[in-house]
């Protein structure tokens, strides 16, 4: 029978308590299991970790590693972002000849496409990080303040965009299916207002809500 290990990563304390972004990574695996894998399966165990994605020291990914080898199990995560996002760690992983890894969103991708998908993402970030604070960089020379206001106004876009993020995942398990049924964006906002599913500002949907929507949970 084939074997499973399952790890989900979460990156804050506040959302290991409240669970966000764990039914997203769930839904992904579920997924995965019940149309790309072999049957019959068997889930051993799962564990969550909540660090950052940063941090290489997670507990329960080791605990993970070692029972999946142990077991001759697969270690099944939602993204390869929740292993890690250093392409050197992953890297690590994959040439552990012990270790079998499977990424539910990437059914079907082999080591060697894990590896330069995981090198691509590295090289993003890196590239947003030096474009963020050059933009800061030219904001300063041109004399714009960058503290006081603006500190209070960034504060409160993230409180706005993570109340976004949350509506979205809790609106996933009807988006995401009507979406892959080949509804139109209109049409999905159709259906949530006539399921009485309202915006997070209380409103009726339009297709650009839903759009943004999708957009958020495939980040």
């Amino acid at each position: 029978m084939l074997k499973y290990v399952t790890y989900m990563r979460v990156s804050t304390a506040e959302q290991g308590r409240s669970g966000l972004g764990l039914d997203a990574q769930q839904r992904d695996i579920d997924l995965f299991l019940q149309n790309y894998s072999d049957v019959p399966y068997e889930v051993v165990s799962a564990f969550v970790d909540v660090e950052s994605g940063a941090d290489n020291e997670r507990p329960e990914l080791k605990k993970a590693i070692e029972l999946a080898k142990r077991e001759s199990a697969e270690l099944l995560v939602s993204k390869l972002d929740r292993l890690s996002r250093r392409v050197s760690f992953i890297a690590a992983l994959m040439d552990d000849k012990k270790l079998q890894l499977r990424v539910a969103s990437m059914p079907n991708a082999d080591k060697f496409q894990l590896h330069i998908y995981a090198a691509l993402a590295e090289q993003e970030r890196d590239f947003i990080s030096l474009r963020t604070k050059a933009a800061l960089a030219a904001a300063k020379a041109r004399g714009q303040k960058l503290g006081g206001l603006r500190d209070k106004t960034m504060k409160r876009n993230e409180v706005v965009k993570a109340n976004a993020q949350r509506k979205a995942e809790q609106i996933a398990g009807i988006v995401v299916p009507l979406k892959e049924a080949g509804k139109s964006l209109r049409g999905i906002a159709g259906e949530l207002d006539k399921a009485g599913v309202q915006t997070a500002r209380g409103g009726k949907w339009s297709a650009a809500q839903v759009k943004r929507v999708l957009e958020r949970l495939a980040t």
